[in-house]
């Protein structure tokens, strides 16, 4: 590291204890980013590990949705997002008037919202999920009702196919994960011949990716669809 970067970092440290905050940094932040932060990992679990401390103010390196979700779980707390442009695409694919519209086509409906979503899309729904307790929550749900469920329409399809429970599908994607494709995965899996590949339900290559595993043209035996675990990890900086 640089000393300029030493220096901003001790000085946003000093900062982060003269106002007893908590930094957090997603996954996707760059890494000086995470370097500073006192805890990288899963939006969610990000949020959890804030609640639990004793900081008065969360700072969150993320998107919105991100920042919401630390409040929900913090409402006592003071919640800050550095980037007031920082968005998500999957979680603006819908508005809480879309979802009450929806519900009004389908009435009696479960509505199942991936945590990827505005505060006010989930106060719309009866239930939030995760990529990881996503199909375990639609199990959960008498098989007799039906089920809305939304944003991520590869995430959905996912759940449907182990589950084999056909659901509404709000048709949106995080245009980050759809950009990855079979040709990608290939290639991937030619030049690291030893390697696992491992694919998110989020991703629209998950599709692809069962159906090429099917023709025998992806390793079976190191190919699998896993979902976030919710692992936090310190930083290098000091916890609180």
């Amino acid at each position: 590291m640089s000393t300029t970067y030493d220096e901003w970092a001790q000085e946003v440290r000093r900062l982060a204890d003269e106002r007893r905050a908590v930094i957090l940094a997603h996954n996707y932040q760059v890494p000086w980013i995470q370097d500073v932060a006192h805890f990288v990992g899963d939006s969610l679990q990000l949020s959890r590990q804030a609640a639990e401390t004793d900081a008065e103010v969360i700072v969150f390196c993320g998107v919105h949705f991100m920042a919401e979700t630390a409040k929900i779980l913090s409402p006592g707390k003071t919640v800050l997002i550095p980037d007031l442009d920082a968005g998500c695409s999957l979680a603006s694919a819908i508005t809480a008037e879309d979802v009450r519209a929806w519900k009004d086509q389908y009435p009696g409906a479960a509505v199942v919202a991936y945590v990827n979503t505005t505060a006010e899309v989930k106060a719309e729904s009866d239930i939030c999920c995760t990529s990881s307790n996503a199909v375990d929550v639609v199990r959960s749900i008498p098989e007799d009702q039906e089920i809305l469920f939304l944003p991520d329409m590869f995430l959905g399809a996912h759940v449907e196919r182990q589950t084999g429970r056909k659901m509404h599908l709000w048709l949106a994607e995080c245009h980050v994960h759809a950009g990855i494709g079979a040709q990608e995965m290939r290639q991937k899996a030619e030049a690291n011949p030893h390697a696992e590949l491992l694919i998110h339900p989020e991703c629209g290559c998950s599709t692809a990716a069962l159906y090429l595993l099917g023709e025998g043209e992806l390793p079976a035996d190191r190919t699998k669809v896993l979902s976030t675990g919710g692992m936090v990890r310190e930083s290098r900086s000091s916890s609180v």
